[in-house]
């Protein structure tokens, strides 16, 4: 009865993480949408201080889906394992990027299109090989695992390191290192997913019946995830505001997805009762994810599509062959530039002739 209620939370939680990707990608397209309308009518763009947008509907039903997506997301953690919930969220940059090609005609180029596959693939294998029973149920159960003195040592160090890169390290090279300020809101992420997980836990007692508001534990819990989502939230807008978007957002995805199945192995213990060949299946589905991910944000704009593979393919050849070939071609192509100069020159010299100009002389 146990496993079969273990398998049951596992699929609501997996139909969840993946519902909200779909909502969160979803919303940035809506709210895209949204300002794109506005920009066409002539109202002042949001970029420039204008708050046009609100009175926009397609923005309020991009904000709405971004909502929807975050509490499924939030609900996730109730019921799967964290180690499945948190690469899946990666899902919400693909299908951002899918809509984004159909919607807002934004090219989707060759490496987008294989970082799209790739994403897919390893969120397959790792739905494939991810723990499916859930050990934790209860708020005593969460307290018990948060006093292992294995996680109280990894807490500590999160809040360690987390103080000197915010204190020390970030007001030096903060703004030329773009691993500080994205290590801080990453670390952090990892203390945020566990609170999240907790009241998780909390709100599935509460629906039960228990008396989970009288339980310390659960204001402990909103209190220090009130703490780290602020303190995220701040420095991963420093981030976004000093360096590209396109360089910021696969590294933040991998520290902050690192570090969440780190604390999650110490702390719920998930890879003790997990096979080898699952916890290879696992760690390969999150580097094929972070390959994707990487293919689809680094080369976003490189104009490259299946018709230009040839041409590639041609040009790399003749460099293979040699440095003959390359000064045999390179001669060519003078010969022809200087003969098509020369035709150039001569119609210029005829059509001066006729009429009449001395110049041409």
């Amino acid at each position: 009865m146990s496993q079969t209620r273990g398998r049951y939370d596992f699929c609501i939680g997996l139909v969840l993480a993946m519902s909200s990707s779909i909502f969160i990608g979803g919303s940035f397209i809506l709210k895209k949408k949204g300002l794109l309308r506005l920009a066409r009518k002539g109202s002042m763009r949001a970029g420039q201080g204008g708050h046009a947008y609100l009175k926009e509907w397609l923005w309020w039903a991009g904000l709405l889906s971004m909502g929807a997506g975050e509490v499924a997301n939030f609900a996730a953690y109730a019921f799967a394992p964290a180690t499945l919930v948190t690469p899946l969220g990666a899902l919400s940059v693909l299908v951002s990027a899918i809509l984004s090609s159909f919607f807002l005609n934004e090219k989707l180029n060759l490496h987008g299109k294989i970082g799209c596959l790739l994403s897919i693939l390893g969120s397959t294998v790792m739905v494939i090989h991810a723990p499916q029973e859930e050990e934790v149920e209860t708020l005593d159960e969460m307290s018990h695992k948060l006093g292992d003195p294995g996680f109280v040592v990894f807490a500590t160090l999160i809040v360690i390191v987390s103080l000197i890169l915010i204190c020390v390290v970030g007001p030096r090279h903060g703004q030329t290192n773009i691993l500080v300020y994205i290590t801080i809101c990453s670390v952090i992420g990892a203390l945020s997913v566990s609170c999240v997980k907790g009241l998780g836990i909390a709100i599935k007692e509460l629906f039960a019946g228990k008396p989970v508001l009288k339980h310390p534990l659960s204001w402990i819990l909103l209190l220090s995830l009130t703490v780290c989502v602020s303190t995220q939230i701040n420095y991963l807008n420093r981030a976004l505001d000093i360096f590209n978007t396109s360089i910021v957002t696969p590294i933040y995805y991998v520290i902050f997805t690192t570090s969440v199945l780190t604390c999650s192995a110490i702390l719920f213990k998930e890879w003790q009762h997990m096979a080898a060949d699952d916890i290879i299946g696992t760690f390969s589905g999150f580097l094929t994810i972070i390959v994707g991910i990487f293919l689809l944000h680094a080369f976003k704009d490189v104009n490259f599509t299946l018709a230009n593979l040839p041409l590639s393919l041609r040009k790399d050849d003749r460099a293979a062959n040699g440095t003959l070939l390359s000064t045999y071609d390179s001669f060519n192509d003078d010969e022809e530039s200087s003969a098509c100069l020369g035709e150039m020159q001569s119609t210029e010299s005829l059509s001066a002739r006729r009429n009449g100009s001395l110049s041409a002389f």
